[in-house]
């Protein structure tokens, strides 16, 4: 029986046990009443049912009391016993007491079932809850013992295992220290193959680093060479670039002198002129305004000097500062 089925049976048994109490209390309550309401004064009727309230209360003291005695495994001594049969007694003899008098045997016959049945429930209970609980101690020191054997093979299982552990561990320690030798005497002629290649890349390195270097140096002085060639170059560049400027510059000059020089003649030559006498032709007029404008005349001295209108004239002009004044200039020429 395991743990689960030895609850079921303790819950049917609580269940069963408290449902003949209860039915058996409530039939003492209805039988008992009525006789207790006909030995009690008429005033106290209402106290009738006390009595087998508190008969019916001893039973539920005992039937608990045992109940939790039974499941920690003690005993209350003779007094739980002594109270348990006086209260079934009590009320077979409450329950049966009215028929009695009557000299009803078939009452005290049916009335005395109730009170029996709480009584032989009462002790069956009490002796089934000892027996489970004897039982539950059995089952509980044989599944403690089968834990401890089980905890003891667990134990024995742990200590062979790290045994094995144990020995598996020096066994690859000494694998792995010939492995350590094995590995460092492969990596110390590695390491000397790889010193020699270093030293064999380094002296290579060197013969080649002193190729480039060389190579560099060869190539600075051929660049320093070749700098200095542009930079002589850049000199001499600038230095015609300069010849050039302050050439183009006295050139420049000397064409602005010569231009001074010629609009003053041409001013002188206006100027000799004097003004006309009358409205000279349109070519000689268009001449006259030209030079006019160009040494820098005023309007009013070009209409003197040919002759033609103010309008004419500021027309011409115009023309001359903006070229785009050409169509207003020959609707004027031909009014």
């Amino acid at each position: 029986m395991n743990s689960v089925q030895t609850r079921s049976a303790e819950k049917a048994l609580s269940g069963g046990t408290w449902s003949i109490v209860c039915g058996a209390m409530l039939y003492s309550i209805l039988t008992v009443t009525p006789l207790m309401a006909k030995h009690t004064a008429d005033q106290w009727d209402w106290t009738a049912p006390i009595l087998p309230l508190v008969v019916d209360a001893a039973v539920v003291i005992v039937v608990k009391l045992d109940d939790v005695l039974a499941r920690l495994g003690g005993h209350g001594g003779q007094w739980p016993i002594v109270l348990r049969w006086m209260t079934g007694l009590m009320t077979l003899a409450l329950n049966t007491a009215d028929s009695a008098l009557k000299k009803d045997l078939v009452g005290v016959a049916v009335h005395s079932v109730a009170p029996l049945l709480l009584i032989v429930t009462a002790e069956t209970s009490l002796a089934y809850r000892r027996a489970i609980a004897a039982a539950v101690a059995v089952l509980e020191a044989e599944q403690k013992a089968e834990r401890e054997q089980r905890e003891q093979a667990a134990r024995e299982r742990a200590e062979q295992a790290r045994q094995e552990v144990r020995e598996e561990r020096e066994h690859a320690a000494q694998l792995a220290r010939e492995q350590r030798e094995h590995e460092a005497f492969l990596a110390r002629e590695q390491s000397e193959r790889e010193e020699r290649v270093r030293r064999e890349e380094r002296e290579e390195r060197e013969r080649a680093a002193a190729a480039e270097r060389e190579i560099r140096e060869r190539r600075e002085r051929e660049r320093e060479h070749d700098e200095r060639e542009r930079e002589r170059l850049e000199r001499q560049a600038r230095e015609r670039a300069e010849v050039e400027r302050r050439e183009q510059a006295e050139a420049a000059a000397r064409e602005q002198c010569e231009q001074q020089e010629r609009l003053a003649r041409e001013r002188d030559a206006l100027l000799e002129r004097g003004p006309a006498q009358g409205k000279l032709p349109e070519g000689e007029a268009r001449e006259i305004v030209a030079t006019a404008f160009r040494v820098g005349l005023s309007v009013r001295s070009a209409v003197e000097l040919c002759g033609w209108s103010v309008g004419w004239v500021s027309s011409r002009y115009a023309g001359h500062r903006d070229p785009s004044h050409t169509g207003a200039e020959l609707a004027i020429a031909s009014r």
